[in-house]
């Protein structure tokens, strides 16, 4: 991983935008900090809709995939990167161009994304009691590849987020149910699957030696809902920039890292295609546009192939993303020279950092062989290492460079017991360890590390807040905290503090 460039805060207001997932496209925070012009990705898209009937031959639905197969590396990539389109022989027609032939490769990999979601409308209850909710069905639209033959769809999460059925629909037209197989909002990947051999595999690249300048295509199914046409369109440019980051805007966490800047057109509907370079092999996934207007305006991000299969490759085996732990939180530190540093804050007790006889004040150089120049490197070297994996770290101490043996395991909160409480809340107890997984300036109380949809809207606590009071009375465990919850619906209301990034709130809700 090089080192990251941020993306600085552009001149005015801008909307970053999802570039697909019509009808559930997000509008973030505007990447100068203020709020932007409330102009949607899918301005004019939503509308409701039954579920289409899926059809195609001879199946209603994705088939099980036949046995385990091998790790990334030498699943998606392998079986994908060795697969070549027959009809790729240029011809003597001088229309043929290069960007011709490298979208022929690629096209008839590319598949229109359909999903039926449901949305909660809710409404305030007369003394802030949970709220009473209707439903509807909305449409939303998306676009996705093939990642080999076994019938692998991979797209972006937040273009099936919520989704309740999902449909994908092929350059011919033909029609299948498609199964969700994971998704993670953090990385944005998601992983479908519809049955084997009908959808052909797209040639894969390498995003780790793109080219600042190369071209770049990016393929997807824009506007669906205008156009009856099943095939995706094109639009071309150039990879604009490399190793761009960006991290949520604090409404929806998402790790946009090591992202791929183009100018190539990516419009509402393309989330999930295919970003491809000039040998038609594709080197990243289209996610997100940063506009002003809300369409188009030369600024699309792409996730890099490498990190996407990855991602995909995990779904596939668990169903979801093990995130990494070795037991240290660090910082940036600028020195009086301004050399920014990243700095152990602390080690947590009994984790492999504390095993590899990692210090707090110790200076992170890199960590196999990528340079650590902040948090956000940190996080993304950590992810692309992997859990189960054993990786060299490199650091320095009182001027000293040393390297160590680091084992990754998983996140403590990943494994810790989870108490469920509201009917859409759990909870799991803050260790030390959570505590430093978790960046907590408190070392006690119940973490909240998932949260229905329902519940966040009711009570305004959010996945990451950590209760430390019930009715005045302290939380140390997420026992304590399902006990006092017991006892305050006996009373049918209840105030709760939290700790929410640095931060004590207070808030008070109903309950029936």
């Amino acid at each position: 991983m090089k080192a990251a460039n941020r993306i600085l805060a552009l001149a005015g207001a801008a909307a970053l935008l999802f570039a697909g997932g019509l009808g559930l496209g997000t509008l973030l925070r505007s990447a100068g900090g203020e709020r932007a012009p409330a102009v949607p990705a899918d301005a004019g898209q939503t509308a409701s809709a039954e579920p289409a009937a899926a059809r195609d031959a001879g199946t209603d639905g994705a088939e099980a995939d036949a046995g385990d197969a091998p790790s990334f590396g030498s699943s998606f990539a392998r079986r994908a990167r060795t697969a070549e389109p027959s009809d790729t022989v240029p011809s003597s027609d001088p229309r043929h161009t290069p960007t011709v032939t490298a979208v022929r490769r690629v096209m008839p990999s590319v598949v229109s994304v359909n999903v039926v979601s449901t949305e909660t409308t809710q409404s305030q209850g007369p003394f802030g009691f949970f709220p009473f909710g209707t439903q509807r069905q909305v449409r939303g639209l998306g676009s996705g590849f093939a990642i080999d033959d076994r019938g692998y769809i991979l797209t972006n999460a937040h273009v099936v987020e919520n989704a309740s059925r999902i449909v994908v629909v092929d350059a011919s037209g033909h029609r299948y149910t498609a199964q969700l197989v994971g998704a993670d909002g953090l990385t944005d990947v998601a992983l479908l699957k519809v049955p084997a051999g009908r959808v052909p595999p797209a040639p894969l690249g390498a995003s780790s030696d793109l080219m600042v300048g190369e071209p770049a295509i990016a393929i997807g199914n824009p506007f669906g809902f205008y156009l009856s046409n099943t095939e995706a369109t094109v639009t071309t440019g150039v990879v604009s920039g490399v190793n761009r980051d960006y991290r949520g805007n604090g409404d929806r966490e998402v790790l946009y890292a090591d992202m791929i800047q183009t100018d190539a057109a990516i419009n509402p509907g393309n989330s999930g295609g295919p970003l491809v370079n000039a040998d038609g092999r594709v080197v990243g996934v289209n996610s997100f546009i940063i506009s002003r207007s809300g369409g188009s305006e030369g600024l699309g991000f792409a996730i890099p192939i490498d990190r996407a299969l990855h991602i995909a490759d995990e779904l596939r085996r668990f169903g979801r993303i093990r995130r990494p732990y070795v037991g240290l939180d660090v910082a940036t530190v600028t020195s009086d020279s301004l050399v920014a540093r990243t700095v152990v804050r602390r080690v947590a007790p009994g984790s492999p950092a504390a095993s590899a006889g990692i210090r707090k004040g110790d200076v992170i150089l890199t960590l196999e062989g990528d340079r650590v120049r902040g948090p956000l490197d940190w996080e993304v070297a950590l992810l692309d290492v992997g859990v189960g994996s054993t990786a060299k770290l490199r650091y320095l101490r009182d001027g000293k460079e040393s390297e160590v043996d680091l084992r990754v395991g998983e996140r403590p909160s990943e494994e810790a017991q989870r108490v469920e409480v509201l009917r859409g809340l759990q909870l799991v107890t803050v260790t030390p360890q959570i505590a430093v997984e978790r960046h907590l300036s408190v070392d006690q109380g119940a973490l909240i590390v998932d949260v229905s949809s329902d519940v966040a809207g009711a009570t305004l606590m959010q996945e990451g807040d950590v209760i430390v009071a019930i009715d005045r009375r302290e939380v140390k465990t997420a026992d304590d905290a399902a006990q006092l919850f017991k006892t305050a619906t006996q009373r049918g209301f209840v105030r709760v503090w939290l700790y929410r990034n640095g931060e004590s709130l207070v808030t008070s809700f109903g309950l029936r």
